[in-house]
């Protein structure tokens, strides 16, 4: 890599681990928030905090996380990518800070929807200026999935560790010191943006294939004429990934509280002597090691072998049968979760190392297939509408999980989870058909 590739590389890998660690942060704040607060006060009215509400809460934020990528887009081409993640990470800062002075969950909502809006622009200005800007693209855009897959990692685990001896909201406050620093490195960051277009030749990034949709008549036409085609199926393929995701790991952390293998333990006794004198840990203080956030924790790092197994396997079998096999295993998890969760500990182990794997394993595939089900002239609109399916709507697994566990039962919820995947193989197979077909025409044509 020369000097301009890595300084954007450098950005791109802080900024992406950035934006997951307060993306998967958010479920360990709400397994807090169900016990901390009673009521919405909406001034006209009150509504009783349960899982459902905070289910609508978090699905607002996420909602916007994935809806704002459409228009971050188009954004990207009008005002630059490294001003735009700039304007991210101050945003994410922002609504950190603004979540650690939060004093209702009104104001929680708040910041939650200032996070949605801030970190929506980071993937699409984040892949433009690596498509762009890096002369080594593929290996810059391994770089940046790695530090992604170590913000969604670590993120969750750092969390984790500073609520062992901070209360909640200064927690939140401190995790917005990373991404503000972060923000003042991007402002002062020297580098070409369009550096590896220049090098493929003058006016390539004025041709069509690059340059993508240029008015609303353009968008609405090429998003028709792509919903027309094969990428409809595709499109409801990432939807249940999204649905399936997000239902399952908001709150995961929750849902494990409850099983017997998880109980809290005090963290004076988990500390020795020395340790919880200088951290100030006394005996009977109240503060517990939570074993379930570090079993969330764990499996989300697992998934970077998911991510890494997902690529190679994307090179060696067709993308349509990686999508059944994946949402098989991911069906097939869902029903069992439960009952291995009671089975013990190392059974229980066992299970999320392999959930934490699948549910990153599936996410190469589909993105390979939104290549080849879709016109290399609007490949960038048709990641925006997969980031929309995946991250806005798929955002709406957060209400479905939060409004099942209030009326229904656990069981109720991993059974629902157990269909979006059913439903995702399924449309696999369709896509494993429509495959056979355009092979068996063009075999017929020869």
């Amino acid at each position: 890599m020369n000097r301009n590739d890595r300084a954007i590389v450098a950005l791109v890998m802080l900024a992406h681990g950035m934006v997951h660690t307060y993306e998967l942060s958010i479920p360990i704040f709400v397994s807090i928030w169900l016990t901390e607060f009673d009521v919405v006060n909406l001034g006209v009215t009150q509504l009783e905090v349960t899982a459902a509400t905070l289910g609508l809460v978090v699905t607002a934020g996420y909602g916007l996380f994935g809806v704002g990528a459409l228009p971050g887009g188009v954004l990207v081409d009008r005002v630059g990518s490294r001003r735009l993640i700039g304007l991210c990470l101050f945003g994410m800062s922002a609504s950190f800070l603004l979540l650690g002075l939060a004093p209702s969950v009104v104001v929680i909502t708040l910041a939650l929807l200032l996070w949605g809006a801030a970190a929506s622009v980071y993937h699409p200005a984040g892949l433009a200026l690596i498509s762009k800007g890096v002369e080594e693209r593929g290996t810059g855009f391994a770089y940046h999935g790695i530090a992604g897959n170590v913000g969604i990692g670590l993120g969750p685990l750092l969390t984790a560790i500073l609520l062992l001896f901070f209360e909640w909201q200064l927690v939140a406050g401190v995790l917005a010191i990373p991404a503000l620093v972060a923000g003042a490195y991007a402002t002062r960051a020297q580098f070409d943006e369009t550096a590896a277009v220049a090098a493929d030749g003058g006016d390539a990034g004025d041709s069509k294939a690059d340059s993508g949709v240029d008015s609303l008549a353009e968008f609405l036409g090429e998003s028709k004429r792509m919903f027309a085609g094969g990428f409809v199926v595709v499109f409801l393929v990432v939807m249940c990934s999204g649905l399936y995701y997000r239902g399952i790991l908001t709150f995961l952390p929750n849902l494990l509280e409850g099983i017997p293998t998880f109980r809290p333990i005090p963290l004076a006794a988990f500390l020795p002597a020395g340790v919880a004198e200088a951290l100030g840990v006394e005996a009977g203080s109240g503060r517990t090691l939570q074993p379930e956030r570090y079993f969330y924790s764990g499996l989300l790092i697992v998934g970077v072998v998911g991510q890494y197994v997902g690529g190679k396997l994307t090179d060696r079998i067709p993308v349509e049968w990686g999508i059944v096999g994946s949402f098989g295993v991911l069906a097939a998890l869902a029903v069992v979760f439960l009952p291995v969760a009671n089975a013990g500990l190392v059974p229980l182990l066992a299970l999320g190392a392999v959930l934490g794997c699948f549910l990153f394993v599936i996410q190469p595939f589909y993105q390979a297939t939104v290549a080849e089900y879709t016109p290399a002239g609007t490949r960038g609109l048709s990641y925006g509408f997969t980031y929309l399916g995946v991250f806005g709507v798929g955002a709406l697994g957060g209400a479905v999980a939060g409004t099942i566990l209030t009326y229904s039962t656990p069981a109720v919820l991993f059974l629902t989870l157990a269909g979006f995947a059913t439903v995702g193989a399924g449309l696999g197979l369709y896509l494993v058909r429509q495959r056979g077909s355009r092979a068996e025409a063009g075999a017929t044509a020869d």
